[in-house]
């Protein structure tokens, strides 16, 4: 069968154009190669705890709610206050006026750098007016200012005159954060509390936005994964064809068809790729072309993305405690953002870990040297702690606590570990160093109180998403270039490609990716492939 729309990777890019597309009245195809859809934003029942596997907030940046409105869907969710703790120290982070709040954190844990901590927040007050702009209106993308007057005239146009503005500065800061906090401040921990929140060479205006991020964050009723229910509800009631556990093997652009796991040809108009890149040119057959300026451009491309590396991955440990919530509650809010050691990382995961790495690049990797390096990373990492019950009542079972532990980890190592054939001992020491960082000043005795617990790895992400290194929001900051568009007013060019009928959505579309750009560049190729099946 041939589709106006054929969408590759069922995730939040891909329900999105799925659903503009069906509901333009398009014949739409949607195929993923996990058994549910939803990619990265997961969520599962484990004896009654409820687990975000993914996603463990929904930012919307103007985007995610207009879009559940456009396409007329209702999200139940509360708002999800961040806490920020260093050591023994903790903060709530609530609207802007805890912004004195965590200056005064940052002072009472350096108090030899207030002038390099009034410098940071400086800073992080422009950037959180620069981002009262960039998404202080619902972005247009979801509405229809040429039939709404008073949006366009009220709303818009003076809207874009701010952002004209404001978008010279945020270029301006494209750089690497690493370089813009070494400009602010000599102390190696107060640039490690900091930078270690974010993916290695981030660029410094999206990594200094996170504040105005922590207070944008919301949590579905049920889960983070009741967003992507909502979608694959939309596009299954539209008649989208959904194949799950199907993935697209084999890709052939000049008769527009694809080729899935079961050898069955489908016919396309559009092609949407939401998924990994390297997959989608991996399933061309450049030799088999006949059009050489075709065959020379996925030649090309082919090339540039197979030297690139996807960006830093996740590792997460999921915990179910028996521990009434209220215990977790006096200690923080529901989202926790926790440093156990002040000195911070300082080089240990980047210097540190290329030296271990370089030192046994020939055969196995051993494990005493890897657990000695272990240790001393989960004691001074910092970590996402997301408490799913603390914000809906009903994501564990009465009297006990979910818990889940993430930190920003590095695929290579752990791919040296699966291939060493110690994973499983891998996993268990992790385990205990990240209990025992928690136990040491923020739950006391946690380890005895779990009752059971499993970890996801940069490996288990890479198997289960097809995603290149385990990649959580697409290609590596710290790469020889940036094999995609990073620059707000460009992202509308961020789905095309080089080969006609075929475009790109999702975190491999736009960087930094997450969520919210899915959902725009999914919406955007909707478009383009609505008008391609018009003409």
């Amino acid at each position: 069968m041939t589709y106006d729309v054929l969408v590759v990777g069922g995730g939040a890019a891909g329900l999105t154009a799925a659903a503009y597309a069906a509901r333009a009245g398009r014949s739409v195809a949607l195929f993923e190669r996990q058994a549910r859809l939803g990619g990265l934003v997961q969520s599962v029942n484990r004896d009654g705890f409820v687990f975000d596997m993914g996603l463990r907030a929904v930012e919307s940046a103007g985007i995610v709610l207009p879009m559940l409105e456009e396409l007329g869907l209702h999200l139940e969710y509360v708002r999800s206050p961040v806490s920020v703790g260093i050591e023994d120290r903790m903060i709530r982070v609530d609207s802007k006026a805890s912004l004195a709040d965590y200056r005064d954190l940052l002072v009472r844990t350096y108090p030899d750098r207030t002038a390099d901590v009034d410098r940071i927040m400086a800073l992080i007050e422009r950037i959180m007016r620069d981002m009262d702009v960039l998404y202080g209106i619902d972005n247009p993308l979801f509405k229809d200012p040429m039939r709404d007057r008073r949006y366009l005239f009220g709303t818009l146009l003076p809207w874009m005159v701010r952002f004209v503005a404001t978008i010279g500065r945020i270029n301006r800061m494209s750089g690497p954060v690493e370089d813009l906090l070494d400009e602010l401040t000599d102390d190696v921990g107060l640039k490690g509390i900091i930078g270690q929140h974010f993916f290695k060479g981030t660029p410094a205006f999206f990594a200094m936005s996170y504040f105005s991020v922590y207070l944008d964050y919301l949590y579905p009723r049920g889960g983070t994964a009741a967003l992507m229910g909502l979608l694959e509800g939309f596009v299954r009631d539209h008649d989208v064809d959904v194949r799950t556990q199907q993935p697209i093997l084999a890709v052939d652009p000049e008769a527009r068809t694809v080729t899935d796991r079961d050898g069955a040809v489908h016919g396309y108009g559009t092609l949407v790729w939401c998924g990994d890149l390297k997959a989608l040119y991996r399933a061309i057959d450049a030799e088999a072309i006949a059009d050489p300026r075709l065959a020379r451009a996925v030649v090309a491309r082919r090339a540039e993305l197979e030297a690139c590396r996807g960006s830093d991955s996740v590792l997460s440990l999921f915990l179910s405690v028996d521990e009434p919530p209220a215990t977790f509650a006096a200690v923080s809010e529901g989202h926790l953002f926790y440093a156990p050691d002040a000195r911070g990382l300082g080089d240990l995961h980047t210097r540190g870990l290329e030296e271990l790495l370089a030192r046994h690049a020939d055969g196995p990797l051993p494990e005493e040297p890897v657990k000695t390096y272990l240790d001393a990373f989960f004691a001074r990492t910092t970590y996402e702690v997301s408490i799913p019950v603390l914000k809906d009542p009903t994501m564990a079972p009465p009297g006990k606590t979910g818990v889940i532990v993430s930190t920003l980890f590095d695929y290579r190592l752990t791919r040296r570990i699966h291939e060493a054939g110690w994973t499983a001992a891998f996993r268990d020491h992790a385990a205990e160093a990240m209990i025992a960082a928690l136990e040491a000043r923020l739950y006391p005795g946690l380890g005895a109180k779990v009752r059971s617990r499993f970890m996801t790895t940069p490996v288990t992400l890479e198997s289960v998403t097809g995603n290149t290194d385990g990649a959580i929001i697409g290609w590596a900051f710290d790469g020889p270039r940036m094999p995609a568009i990073h620059q707000m007013q460009k992202v509308a060019s961020s789905v095309r490609t080089p080969i006609a009928g075929v475009l790109q959505a999702g975190q491999w579309a736009y960087s930094p990716g997450g969520v919210p750009m899915a959902i725009l560049t999914g919406k955007l190729a909707a478009n383009r492939a609505v008008k391609g099946a018009r003409r």
